[in-house]
Protein backbone atom coordinates (compact mmCIF):
# COMPACT_ATOMS: atom_id res chain seq x y z
CA UNK A 1 0.00 0.00 0.00
CA UNK A 2 0.92 3.67 0.11
CA UNK A 3 3.12 5.20 2.79
CA UNK A 4 3.57 8.43 4.73
CA UNK A 5 6.17 10.52 2.90
CA UNK A 6 6.04 13.44 5.31
CA UNK A 7 4.09 14.56 8.37
CA UNK A 8 3.61 17.72 10.37
CA UNK A 9 1.72 18.92 13.42
CA UNK A 10 0.60 22.16 15.01
CA UNK A 11 -0.81 23.00 18.45
CA UNK A 12 -1.57 26.59 19.59
CA UNK A 13 0.63 27.85 22.39
CA UNK A 14 -2.13 29.15 24.68
CA UNK A 15 -3.40 26.85 27.47
CA UNK A 16 -6.07 26.93 30.13
CA UNK A 17 -5.96 24.71 33.21
CA UNK A 18 -8.86 22.56 34.36
CA UNK A 19 -8.93 24.33 37.71
CA UNK A 20 -9.38 27.70 36.00
CA UNK A 21 -12.53 26.48 34.24
CA UNK A 22 -13.79 24.66 37.35
CA UNK A 23 -13.36 27.81 39.44
CA UNK A 24 -15.84 29.66 37.23
CA UNK A 25 -18.51 26.94 37.34
CA UNK A 26 -18.06 25.83 40.94
CA UNK A 27 -16.83 22.33 40.03
CA UNK A 28 -14.23 20.23 41.83
CA UNK A 29 -11.07 20.47 39.68
CA UNK A 30 -9.45 17.35 41.15
CA UNK A 31 -12.56 15.29 40.47
CA UNK A 32 -12.68 16.61 36.89
CA UNK A 33 -8.98 15.97 36.26
CA UNK A 34 -9.05 12.50 37.76
CA UNK A 35 -12.32 11.57 36.10
CA UNK A 36 -11.37 12.72 32.60
CA UNK A 37 -7.58 12.31 32.89
CA UNK A 38 -7.00 15.85 31.61
CA UNK A 39 -5.06 18.66 33.27
CA UNK A 40 -5.14 21.46 30.71
CA UNK A 41 -6.04 22.12 27.10
CA UNK A 42 -4.87 24.20 24.16
CA UNK A 43 -6.68 27.41 23.26
CA UNK A 44 -6.58 28.95 19.76
CA UNK A 45 -5.58 32.60 19.52
CA UNK A 46 -8.03 35.00 17.83
CA UNK A 47 -6.12 34.65 14.55
CA UNK A 48 -5.92 30.83 14.69
CA UNK A 49 -8.54 28.59 13.14
CA UNK A 50 -8.74 25.25 11.33
CA UNK A 51 -7.29 26.82 8.17
CA UNK A 52 -4.22 28.35 9.85
CA UNK A 53 -3.58 25.20 11.91
CA UNK A 54 -3.85 23.08 8.75
CA UNK A 55 -1.46 25.33 6.83
CA UNK A 56 1.18 25.17 9.57
CA UNK A 57 0.93 21.39 9.81
CA UNK A 58 1.00 21.02 6.01
CA UNK A 59 4.12 23.16 5.67
CA UNK A 60 5.98 20.95 8.14
CA UNK A 61 4.77 17.85 6.29
CA UNK A 62 6.10 19.30 3.03
CA UNK A 63 9.51 20.00 4.56
CA UNK A 64 9.77 16.40 5.73
CA UNK A 65 8.43 15.00 2.46
CA UNK A 66 11.01 16.92 0.40
CA UNK A 67 8.70 17.10 -2.63
CA UNK A 68 7.52 19.84 -4.96
CA UNK A 69 4.03 20.92 -3.78
CA UNK A 70 3.00 20.96 -7.44
CA UNK A 71 3.23 17.15 -7.33
CA UNK A 72 0.41 16.94 -4.79
CA UNK A 73 -2.71 15.72 -6.60
CA UNK A 74 -5.25 15.89 -3.76
CA UNK A 75 -5.79 17.92 -0.59
CA UNK A 76 -8.35 16.82 2.00
CA UNK A 77 -9.03 18.69 5.24
CA UNK A 78 -11.14 16.87 7.82
CA UNK A 79 -12.70 19.00 10.55
CA UNK A 80 -15.94 19.84 12.32
CA UNK A 81 -14.93 23.48 12.74
CA UNK A 82 -14.21 24.67 9.20
CA UNK A 83 -14.08 28.48 9.26
CA UNK A 84 -16.68 28.75 6.47
CA UNK A 85 -19.97 26.92 6.07
CA UNK A 86 -19.70 27.46 2.31
CA UNK A 87 -16.07 27.92 1.21
CA UNK A 88 -13.59 25.06 1.38
CA UNK A 89 -10.71 25.07 3.83
CA UNK A 90 -8.82 22.70 1.51
CA UNK A 91 -8.40 25.33 -1.22
CA UNK A 92 -6.99 27.82 1.30
CA UNK A 93 -4.44 25.25 2.42
CA UNK A 94 -3.58 24.23 -1.14
CA UNK A 95 -3.01 27.84 -2.18
CA UNK A 96 -0.90 28.58 0.91
CA UNK A 97 1.46 25.67 0.21
CA UNK A 98 1.48 26.45 -3.55
CA UNK A 99 -0.07 23.15 -4.62
CA UNK A 100 -2.72 24.67 -6.92
CA UNK A 101 -4.15 24.44 -9.56
CA UNK A 102 -3.66 20.93 -11.01
CA UNK A 103 -5.24 18.99 -8.12
CA UNK A 104 -8.49 18.00 -6.48
CA UNK A 105 -9.55 19.26 -3.07
CA UNK A 106 -12.37 18.75 -0.59
CA UNK A 107 -13.42 19.41 2.97
CA UNK A 108 -14.50 16.33 4.89
CA UNK A 109 -16.80 16.02 7.90
CA UNK A 110 -17.40 12.97 10.10
CA UNK A 111 -17.11 14.42 13.58
CA UNK A 112 -13.69 13.46 14.96
CA UNK A 113 -12.67 10.96 12.27
CA UNK A 114 -12.81 13.26 9.26
CA UNK A 115 -9.00 13.46 9.21
CA UNK A 116 -8.52 9.70 8.94
CA UNK A 117 -11.27 9.54 6.31
CA UNK A 118 -9.07 11.88 4.25
CA UNK A 119 -6.10 9.58 4.80
CA UNK A 120 -8.08 6.63 3.45
CA UNK A 121 -9.11 8.65 0.39
CA UNK A 122 -5.51 9.68 -0.28
CA UNK A 123 -4.29 6.10 0.12
CA UNK A 124 -6.86 4.94 -2.41
CA UNK A 125 -5.95 7.59 -4.97
CA UNK A 126 -2.23 6.92 -4.60
CA UNK A 127 -2.61 3.13 -4.78
CA UNK A 128 -4.83 3.42 -7.86
CA UNK A 129 -2.20 5.48 -9.65
CA UNK A 130 -4.52 8.48 -10.07
CA UNK A 131 -2.14 10.76 -8.15
CA UNK A 132 1.48 10.67 -7.02
CA UNK A 133 0.93 12.33 -3.66
CA UNK A 134 -2.05 13.24 -1.51
CA UNK A 135 -2.24 15.54 1.50
CA UNK A 136 -4.64 14.55 4.30
CA UNK A 137 -5.19 16.78 7.33
CA UNK A 138 -7.18 16.42 10.54
CA UNK A 139 -7.59 19.68 12.45
CA UNK A 140 -10.10 21.42 14.68
CA UNK A 141 -10.78 24.35 16.96
CA UNK A 142 -13.46 22.42 18.80
CA UNK A 143 -16.44 23.89 20.61
CA UNK A 144 -17.93 23.40 24.06
CA UNK A 145 -20.80 25.41 25.51
CA UNK A 146 -20.05 27.48 28.64
CA UNK A 147 -20.50 25.24 31.67
CA UNK A 148 -20.80 22.06 29.61
CA UNK A 149 -18.58 19.05 30.35
CA UNK A 150 -17.03 19.48 26.89
CA UNK A 151 -15.51 22.78 27.97
CA UNK A 152 -12.90 20.90 30.00
CA UNK A 153 -11.55 19.02 26.98
CA UNK A 154 -12.54 20.72 23.68
CA UNK A 155 -9.28 22.18 22.35
CA UNK A 156 -7.38 22.99 19.15
CA UNK A 157 -4.67 21.43 17.00
CA UNK A 158 -4.06 19.30 13.95
CA UNK A 159 -1.72 17.10 11.96
CA UNK A 160 -1.00 16.63 8.25
CA UNK A 161 0.26 13.65 6.29
CA UNK A 162 1.62 13.56 2.75
CA UNK A 163 0.89 10.12 1.35
CA UNK A 164 2.69 8.57 -1.61
CA UNK A 165 3.86 5.22 -2.91
CA UNK A 166 6.13 3.24 -0.61
CA UNK A 167 9.65 2.96 -1.93
CA UNK A 168 9.55 6.24 -3.89
CA UNK A 169 12.84 8.10 -4.29
CA UNK A 170 11.74 10.56 -1.59
CA UNK A 171 11.25 7.64 0.78
CA UNK A 172 8.26 6.82 2.93
CA UNK A 173 8.83 7.02 6.67
CA UNK A 174 6.00 4.62 7.50
CA UNK A 175 4.24 2.21 5.12
CA UNK A 176 0.56 1.43 5.50
CA UNK A 177 -0.17 -2.27 5.90
CA UNK A 178 -3.96 -2.31 5.88
CA UNK A 179 -7.04 -0.31 6.87
CA UNK A 180 -10.47 -1.26 8.15
CA UNK A 181 -13.55 0.78 9.05
CA UNK A 182 -16.45 0.07 11.42
CA UNK A 183 -19.50 2.32 10.94
CA UNK A 184 -23.09 2.52 12.25
CA UNK A 185 -25.75 5.19 12.78
CA UNK A 186 -25.24 5.96 16.47
CA UNK A 187 -26.17 9.60 17.16
CA UNK A 188 -24.20 10.29 20.32
CA UNK A 189 -23.02 13.79 19.42
CA UNK A 190 -24.37 16.34 16.94
CA UNK A 191 -24.67 20.03 16.07
CA UNK A 192 -27.48 21.47 13.97
CA UNK A 193 -26.79 24.03 11.23
CA UNK A 194 -26.46 27.48 12.78
CA UNK A 195 -25.99 26.21 16.34
CA UNK A 196 -22.78 27.49 17.99
CA UNK A 197 -22.26 24.48 20.26
CA UNK A 198 -22.77 20.72 19.89
CA UNK A 199 -25.08 18.51 21.92
CA UNK A 200 -24.06 15.13 23.28
CA UNK A 201 -25.60 12.07 24.85
CA UNK A 202 -23.69 12.17 28.14
CA UNK A 203 -22.94 8.64 29.32
CA UNK A 204 -24.45 7.32 26.10
CA UNK A 205 -21.29 8.47 24.30
CA UNK A 206 -19.28 5.73 26.01
CA UNK A 207 -20.28 2.08 25.65
CA UNK A 208 -22.75 2.18 22.73
CA UNK A 209 -20.74 4.79 20.83
CA UNK A 210 -16.99 5.19 21.43
CA UNK A 211 -16.15 1.75 22.81
CA UNK A 212 -18.36 -0.22 20.43
CA UNK A 213 -16.78 1.37 17.38
CA UNK A 214 -13.13 1.53 18.46
CA UNK A 215 -13.27 -2.06 19.69
CA UNK A 216 -15.13 -3.09 16.52
CA UNK A 217 -12.49 -1.47 14.30
CA UNK A 218 -9.69 -3.08 16.31
CA UNK A 219 -11.29 -6.53 16.09
CA UNK A 220 -11.80 -6.06 12.35
CA UNK A 221 -8.21 -5.04 11.64
CA UNK A 222 -6.87 -7.84 13.84
CA UNK A 223 -8.92 -10.42 11.93
CA UNK A 224 -8.06 -8.89 8.56
CA UNK A 225 -4.31 -8.85 9.21
CA UNK A 226 -3.99 -11.87 11.49
CA UNK A 227 -2.38 -9.74 14.20
CA UNK A 228 -2.96 -8.98 17.87
CA UNK A 229 -1.82 -6.35 20.38
CA UNK A 230 1.47 -8.20 20.88
CA UNK A 231 2.41 -7.48 17.25
CA UNK A 232 2.52 -3.69 17.72
CA UNK A 233 5.14 -1.50 19.32
CA UNK A 234 2.77 1.48 19.49
CA UNK A 235 -0.98 2.00 19.46
CA UNK A 236 -2.98 5.21 19.38
CA UNK A 237 -6.74 5.74 19.60
CA UNK A 238 -9.13 8.65 19.47
CA UNK A 239 -9.07 10.43 22.82
CA UNK A 240 -12.15 12.45 23.78
CA UNK A 241 -10.60 12.24 27.24
CA UNK A 242 -7.75 10.31 28.78
CA UNK A 243 -10.07 7.94 30.66
CA UNK A 244 -11.67 6.48 27.49
CA UNK A 245 -8.26 6.17 25.82
CA UNK A 246 -6.69 4.24 28.67
CA UNK A 247 -9.76 2.05 29.14
CA UNK A 248 -9.98 1.01 25.48
CA UNK A 249 -6.25 0.30 25.39
CA UNK A 250 -6.60 -2.00 28.39
CA UNK A 251 -9.67 -3.71 26.91
CA UNK A 252 -7.69 -4.47 23.75
CA UNK A 253 -4.76 -5.92 25.68
CA UNK A 254 -2.18 -3.17 25.17
CA UNK A 255 0.22 -2.22 27.96
CA UNK A 256 1.11 1.30 29.04
CA UNK A 257 4.40 1.36 27.12
CA UNK A 258 2.54 0.71 23.85
CA UNK A 259 -0.06 3.45 24.28
CA UNK A 260 1.48 6.21 26.39
CA UNK A 261 3.23 8.12 23.58
CA UNK A 262 0.01 8.63 21.64
CA UNK A 263 -1.93 9.99 24.63
CA UNK A 264 -2.02 13.80 24.43
CA UNK A 265 -5.39 14.69 25.98
CA UNK A 266 -3.98 15.27 29.49
CA UNK A 267 -1.77 18.12 28.22
CA UNK A 268 -3.59 19.59 25.20
CA UNK A 269 -7.19 18.34 25.50
CA UNK A 270 -9.36 16.77 22.80
CA UNK A 271 -8.46 18.16 19.38
CA UNK A 272 -11.38 16.32 17.74
CA UNK A 273 -10.42 15.59 14.10
CA UNK A 274 -6.81 16.24 15.06
CA UNK A 275 -6.75 13.79 17.98
CA UNK A 276 -5.73 10.51 16.34
CA UNK A 277 -3.54 12.22 13.68
CA UNK A 278 -1.70 14.17 16.40
CA UNK A 279 -1.26 11.01 18.45
CA UNK A 280 0.22 9.31 15.38
CA UNK A 281 2.52 12.29 14.77
CA UNK A 282 3.67 12.09 18.40
CA UNK A 283 4.54 8.41 17.89
CA UNK A 284 6.40 9.11 14.64
CA UNK A 285 8.47 11.67 16.55
CA UNK A 286 9.82 8.80 18.68
CA UNK A 287 9.49 5.54 16.71
CA UNK A 288 12.41 3.71 15.15
CA UNK A 289 12.79 1.68 11.96
CA UNK A 290 10.93 -1.61 12.09
CA UNK A 291 8.37 -0.51 14.67
CA UNK A 292 4.75 -1.44 13.98
CA UNK A 293 1.93 0.99 14.77
CA UNK A 294 -1.83 0.60 15.14
CA UNK A 295 -3.93 3.77 14.83
CA UNK A 296 -7.71 3.88 15.36
CA UNK A 297 -9.85 6.99 15.09
CA UNK A 298 -13.43 7.57 16.23
CA UNK A 299 -16.06 9.96 14.95
CA UNK A 300 -19.44 10.46 16.58
CA UNK A 301 -22.40 9.50 14.52
CA UNK A 302 -20.58 6.96 14.46
CA UNK A 303 -17.51 5.26 12.99
CA UNK A 304 -13.89 4.26 13.44
CA UNK A 305 -11.03 3.88 10.95
CA UNK A 306 -8.15 1.55 11.80
CA UNK A 307 -4.70 1.55 10.18
CA UNK A 308 -1.59 -0.58 10.53
CA UNK A 309 1.78 0.98 9.73
CA UNK A 310 5.41 -0.12 9.67
CA UNK A 311 8.14 2.46 10.26
CA UNK A 312 11.01 2.56 7.75
CA UNK A 313 14.66 3.56 8.07
CA UNK A 314 13.88 7.00 6.59
CA UNK A 315 12.33 8.09 9.88
CA UNK A 316 15.57 9.22 11.55
CA UNK A 317 16.53 11.49 8.66
CA UNK A 318 13.15 13.07 8.00
CA UNK A 319 11.70 13.74 11.42
CA UNK A 320 14.52 16.16 12.30
CA UNK A 321 13.60 18.42 9.35
CA UNK A 322 10.58 20.03 11.06
CA UNK A 323 9.50 20.93 14.61
CA UNK A 324 8.52 18.04 16.87
CA UNK A 325 5.19 17.96 18.61
CA UNK A 326 6.75 17.74 22.07
CA UNK A 327 8.40 21.15 21.54
CA UNK A 328 5.03 22.71 20.65
CA UNK A 329 3.42 21.18 23.72
CA UNK A 330 6.16 22.53 25.98
CA UNK A 331 5.97 26.01 24.42
CA UNK A 332 2.90 27.33 26.23
CA UNK A 333 1.37 30.39 27.86
CA UNK A 334 -1.56 30.16 30.27
CA UNK A 335 -4.69 32.30 30.03
CA UNK A 336 -7.50 32.86 32.52
CA UNK A 337 -11.15 32.12 31.81
CA UNK A 338 -11.93 35.69 30.72
CA UNK A 339 -9.24 35.69 28.04
CA UNK A 340 -10.19 32.15 27.01
CA UNK A 341 -13.84 33.17 26.65
CA UNK A 342 -12.82 36.21 24.59
CA UNK A 343 -10.57 34.17 22.28
CA UNK A 344 -13.25 31.51 21.78
CA UNK A 345 -15.97 34.06 21.02
CA UNK A 346 -18.01 33.16 24.09
CA UNK A 347 -18.33 36.85 24.93
CA UNK A 348 -20.37 38.80 22.38
CA UNK A 349 -21.59 42.40 22.24
CA UNK A 350 -25.41 42.66 22.39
Amino acid sequence: MAGIIGYGAFVPSYRIKVEEIAKVWGDNPKAISNGLVVNEKSVPAPDEDTATISVEAARSALVRAKINPQDIGAVYVGSESHPYAVKPTATIVAEAIMATPSMTAADLEFACKAGTAGMQAAIGLVDSGMIDYGLAIGADTSQGAPGDALEYTASAGGAAFIIGKEGTENGSIADFGDTYSFTTDTPDFYRREGQPYPSHGGRFTGEPAYFKHVLGAAKGIFEKTGTGPEDYDYAVFHQPNGKFYLKVGKKLGFNNEQIKDGLLTPVIGNTYSGATPLGLASILDKAKAGDNILAISYGSGSGSDAFTLSVTDMIDEKRELAPKLSNMIENKSYVDYAVYAKYKGKLRMS
